[in-house]
């Protein structure tokens, strides 16, 4: 039966990755397969819009901020 173990590294000098594991003894055989991460990460208005209702939310919202259509709350103000 396959067993796994995720561990994140980083690639080291001449391309070196160490791995380190008490899970596993001395002389276990292994099969490492390395999935590299995006270097550049999406943010987070470009996520957001990859789903039509949160596309059409945040255009309508936009709208409303070039109309002029705001409301301001004063979070400072309170009430005793």
């Amino acid at each position: 039966m396959l067993s796994g173990i995720k561990q994140k590294a980083i690639v080291g000098k001449d391309g070196k990755i160490e791995l380190s594991t008490t899970e596993l003894p001395a002389g276990t055989v292994v099969e490492v397969i390395i999935l590299v991460e995006p270097t550049t990460e999406e943010d987070e208005t470009t996520y957001l819009l990859k789903s039509e209702a949160n596309k059409k939310h945040l255009l309508k919202a936009m709208e409303n901020i070039e109309q002029g259509n705001l409301i301001y709350v004063d979070l400072d103000y309170s009430v005793l």
